[in-house]
């Protein structure tokens, strides 16, 4: 409070002796040019009234403030997509960053089994965890991009060996606890690797436009479960028949989905809980209204006392 009282006096200084030097200015010339009374006080209302529209700095007030650097696994207006990662041993996350030197090396997840189910799970939490509001543009989409690989069965009722625990490839979307969007993708042949895309258009309707920081912390999981038959038959168990199962989950730019961040996520009312800022509230506004008052008071009071006059 102390800083904005003497912020305020130093401005109230200013203002008052530009307006004591403009005053007497005026009044030497209007005598110089024999001006009428009336058109003197006139031209010095208006005078004063410009210098009150003028801006008055008493220094930089940002000069001393530095801004912190931004954390490149935190999402901002030049990066907007999310990269899926993994150290190998059941710990997945997530960031708007593309460098993480602590995932694996090989750039992808991948699990083997000769007889039996694969479950896939991975839990993709963000990490560090989100700092920031986030206000995603109506009717813009939220892409996800994403390379998968798998062997076995997973289809249930078929000639296979499921028996109703299989499970498609199911990538889910959370807003914190909240889901948002499922994406099922149908089977496609297996032993191959495949390039999985999908799309989600946010809604006002869904409630899923606006995300509160740490409370809407993004989660992207990854489910499956795939099941192989593979064992030894034949004369002495010397042939292998059946399939085993395998998954795999490429991870990086490989893995990755775009969230539709509106421009006004980064605007500073946005981030304060601030939705919109009324125009009386505008800096200056308050001061415009004054300063025409104070010129139509002027004109009043000349007016006035050049009738006194004659």
């Amino acid at each position: 409070m102390m800083a904005l009282d003497s912020s305020a006096s130093t401005e109230t200084e200013s203002s008052s002796n530009r307006f004591g030097i403009v005053r007497r200015l005026a009044t030497v010339k209007c005598r110089k040019h024999n001006i009428s009374t009336m058109r003197a006080k006139t031209l010095v209302a208006l005078i004063i009234t410009a210098l009150m529209l003028t801006p008055v700095q008493a220094g930089d007030v940002t000069a001393s403030q530095s801004e912190p650097a931004e954390d490149p696994k935190q999402p901002s207006a030049n990066n907007t997509t999310m990269y899926m990662w993994s150290n190998g041993m059941a710990t997945e996350w997530t960031h708007f960053s593309l460098n993480e030197s602590e995932s694996v090396e090989e750039g992808e997840l991948f699990e083997e089994k000769e007889n039996g189910i694969i479950n896939i799970k991975y839990r993709f939490t963000m990490d560090p965890t989100l700092d920031k509001r986030l206000n995603m543009t109506e009717g813009a989409e939220m892409r996800g991009n994403f390379n998968v690989y798998w062997e076995g069965d997973i289809d249930n009722g078929g000639d296979g060996s499921c028996n109703n625990d299989c499970e498609y490839l199911n990538i889910t979307v959370f807003r914190g606890p909240n889901k948002v969007f499922q994406h099922t993708e149908q089977p496609w042949p297996a032993g191959n690797w495949k390039n999985v895309v999908f799309s989600y258009p946010m809604t006002e309707e869904d409630g899923h436009l606006v995300w509160d920081s740490t409370n809407d912390n993004p989660v992207v999981e990854v489910t499956m479960k795939v099941k192989g038959n593979q064992q030894n038959g034949g004369p002495g168990g010397l042939f292998i028949e059946g399939d085993k199962a395998a998954f795999g989950f490429k991870l990086g730019e490989d893995a990755r989905l775009e969230l539709p961040i509106d421009e006004s996520t980064w605007d500073e009312n946005f981030q304060a809980g601030i939705e919109f800022m009324p125009e009386e509230d505008t800096p200056g506004f308050t001061l415009v209204v004054a300063s025409a008052a104070i010129a139509m008071a002027v004109f009043v009071n000349v007016g006035k006392e050049e009738e006194n006059e004659a």
